[in-house]
């Protein structure tokens, strides 16, 4: 390797750690990192803080420009983890600031598959007389924003799903119970999980046996990326009016997904109460819950939804499985047993019959949180 692409990989590097900084904050755009260099030294930094906000690159140029002057940018180099946006959005494009700065050199990790980018950035630079170097670690950049990606690409959310339980492989036990089968230190870990999640979503059973409030709360002044809107599959509007949901509604926003069998004066309560309802109906003659997911992941795209986290039930799970919607897995193991043949398994639906046809996780990260094992990583689909 020549000594010019060691310093590309490095500053690169450098580039995608400011990048991840946006995470949660800046959900439906990609996170963005983007460094500034002159004479092998780094002079301004910037990252995208939050949507709607100023992008990495116009971040990094500001940055130069207040430490060291705007023209100690002209001639230099530029890094950034994804290609410099071409179009009028929230902000000016940033196209335009790199050509008025005087930047020589612009090095990218990975072109943006956006159909109002898709190549139009690099060419627009490149026209303009600056020389492009592409792509410099490519599979970082494209791992670091999947859900950008999934969002983009499978017009679906990225999915996450979360549970805790027993020793023996299970949510709860045979009467619905499962609070608590984590410890206190899990159950915080979640709720930093949830902190940038755009929704959380859970099946009417588990709305109804544990009444959960789904909200973040972390702890002293930690700063929440956002609010995540809590999503309940209830197909006949069954949530009970005194639940933690409905009674919050007005404060954090419940969205209710129905069929067209719930009664009209349920779905009138509830909206009343502050609920959304979204109806989904499934196109078949006979009812699909694939389908139906289906057609109910396109619709969260569709408000762009980015990062989705799933928190059960058994049934729910199955179905992304079995889909292969699943992306990445959050799992809490309590050193528990409460056997009984009826206690509730963690993921339902039809499964694998081989072994040998297991998924697996890539480059699982295993913590111990207290009494409980954490694991988590992304599935890997091989085909």
């Amino acid at each position: 390797m020549d000594r010019d692409m060691d310093k590309d990989l490095c500053f690169m590097r450098r580039a995608l750690e400011l990048a991840k900084r946006g995470e949660g904050f800046v959900e439906p755009n990609p996170m963005v990192g983007c460094v500034l260099i002159q004479n092998g030294t780094i002079i301004g930094e910037g990252f995208h803080r939050k949507f709607g906000e100023a992008h990495a690159e116009v971040e990094a140029i500001r940055d130069a420009s207040n430490r060291f002057g705007q023209q100690s940018i002209v001639g230099a180099t530029c890094y950034v983890t994804l290609e410099p946006c071409s179009h009028y959005g929230k902000t000016p494009p940033c196209v335009l600031a790199i050509q008025s700065s005087g930047i020589r050199r612009l090095v990218v990790a990975m072109r943006d598959p956006n159909p109002v980018v898709n190549g139009q950035g690099l060419k627009i630079l490149r026209d303009s007389g600056i020389e492009i170097t592409e792509p410099i670690l490519e599979d970082d950049a494209r791992h670091l924003n999947a859900p950008y990606l999934t969002l983009l690409k499978k017009h679906r959310p990225w999915i996450i799903a979360k549970w805790a339980m027993t020793l023996d492989g299970r949510l709860a036990s045979r009467n619905g119970n499962s609070q608590w089968i984590s410890g206190e230190a899990s159950r915080k870990m979640v709720h930093q999980l949830r902190s940038r999640m755009d929704a959380i979503m859970i099946g009417s059973r588990t709305a109804r046996l544990d009444d959960p409030a789904l909200t973040v709360r972390l702890d002293g002044d930690t700063v929440i990326p956002r609010t995540p809107i809590r999503i309940i599959l209830d197909s006949h509007a069954l949530l009970p009016l005194n639940s933690q949901l409905v009674r919050t509604a007005h404060a954090v926003p419940v969205l209710i997904v129905v069929d067209s069998s719930a009664p009209s004066e349920r779905l009138n309560l509830l909206r009343e109460a502050g609920c959304e309802i979204l109806p989904i109906f499934s196109n078949n003659s006979e009812p699909n819950h694939y389908h139906r997911t289906e057609i109910l992941m396109k619709s969260l795209a569709d408000r762009k939804i980015t990062n989705l986290l799933v928190e059960g039930g058994s049934r729910l799970f199955g179905t992304l499985f079995d889909m292969r919607f699943i992306d990445e897995v959050h799992v809490f193991i309590a050193p528990k047993l409460i056997g009984g043949e009826t206690a509730c398994p963690v993921v339902g639906g039809l499964g694998i019959p081989e072994m040998n046809a297991a998924r697996k996780l890539e480059s699982p990260k295993i913590q111990i949180m207290e009494q409980d094992i954490y694991i988590h990583g992304r599935i890997r689909y091989s085909d």
